[in-house]
């Protein structure tokens, strides 16, 4: 049996994918933009951006798979009822929404590897696939938009006109001859700037004069506290606040998604109850007791594993330095013992913040 575009779109969407289409071969409009970006710096530490084999895979998908000739895009929520991820409360742990749940990189691919058997029923027969989920060298959001599921926003996020933009990413590449989906073609960001003006630490840099936007990963409250790591720059430990593993800010502040995201029913995104805003002094007191195997067991199927122990403490360090409560001091004295010369030297800029009175 032959499957079309439809069919295929219909079983992305009966196994629980809120949005898909299809992209076919193309050039790459955004390749230009991204070497421009990395050769510029702007991806600081993220050195696999870089490397030359995953640039030349990112503009030709026949490189990751051959004879590639369609893929399916899909999109899958994790939108919460609370429309907001930042409590007015210096002295809990904020974490990214995406993060407080199951790892979406189990839960995407797991369900597009299950999308590719059910084509092969349909099929009648194997076709060649590969299933990728922000892991690979792919341009995900650009693919989504040629799939017509949204535009790029000045946040660098995919936004859709009626869904907002809390959803994560997958892509099946096959070698199925399908027909692409009319791609997405407005910009509906217009002259708002309300995520480049509510970025704290200035990394949203507006679009470049081919449109695209730009972000100074260097500058990313995300990039700081995931993917450096190493010390986070004393200059930008303030902006940071109570925000321990990445950022919701310019999501937040998006019209698109005031207007228009609702809640997912996704029981796998449901946040974990020691990361849904958790007392900082708390999460810290239960790091300093984990080694750092302890952790990755802790944490297997969390996506905040990726800061490691190390890093998620001297995030929490940072944190505690700027709620400024002097009931932190016995914690963070703990942490400026830690075997970490990492968590340390965070801990003891905190201790002396506080002492400072929040001005170092």
């Amino acid at each position: 049996m032959t499957i079309n575009t439809d069919r295929a779109v219909a079983e992305a969407r009966a196994l629980g994918f809120d949005m898909a289409g299809v992209v076919t071969r193309g050039v790459s409009a955004h390749m230009a933009h991204f070497r421009e970006w990395v050769d510029s710096g702007l991806h600081g530490t993220m050195a696999y951006l870089a490397r030359p084999d995953a640039r030349q895979r990112r503009g030709d998908l026949d490189r990751t798979l051959p004879g590639f000739r369609s893929a399916l895009v899909v999109a899958h929520s994790y939108a919460d009822s609370d429309p907001a991820t930042s409590p007015g409360d210096s002295s809990r742990a904020i974490i990214a929404r995406y993060a407080r749940g199951r790892d979406y990189h189990h839960v995407v691919s797991d369900r597009l590897d299950l999308l590719a058997s059910r084509l092969e029923d349909i099929a009648g027969r194997p076709f060649r696939h590969r299933a990728y989920v922000d892991t690979g060298p792919i341009l995900e959001r650009e693919l989504a938009m040629r799939a017509g599921l949204g535009w790029f926003g000045k946040n660098t996020m995919l936004i859709h006109p009626r869904r907002g933009s809390w959803f994560f990413l997958g892509a099946l590449l096959t070698d199925l001859p399908l027909e692409p989906s009319t791609p997405f073609q407005e910009d509906h960001c217009g002259s708002c700037r309300r995520c480049l003006d509510a970025c704290p630490t200035g990394a949203l840099l507006g679009r470049d004069e081919s449109g695209a936007p730009v972000m100074d990963a260097t500058r990313c409250i995300s990039y700081l506290t995931i993917e450096l790591k190493g010390p986070i720059p004393r200059e930008l430990r303030p902006a940071i606040g109570n925000r321990v593993y990445g950022c919701d800010i310019c999501q937040e502040v998006c019209p698109w998604n005031e207007k228009f995201s609702a809640p997912t029913d996704e029981i796998a995104y449901s946040p974990r109850t020691e990361l849904d805003n958790p007392s900082l002094i708390d999460l810290a007191t239960r790091l300093l007791d984990m080694s750092g195997k302890a952790f990755l067991r802790e944490f297997r199927d969390s996506p905040v594993s990726r800061a490691r122990r190390n890093g998620l403490l001297r995030n929490v360090c940072v944190a505690l330095g700027n709620w400024g409560a002097k009931e932190a001091v016995p914690v963070l004295e703990r942490a400026s013992g830690d075997r970490s010369e990492l968590v340390r030297e965070h801990a003891r800029w905190a201790l002396e913040r506080i002492e400072a009175g929040g001005r170092s």
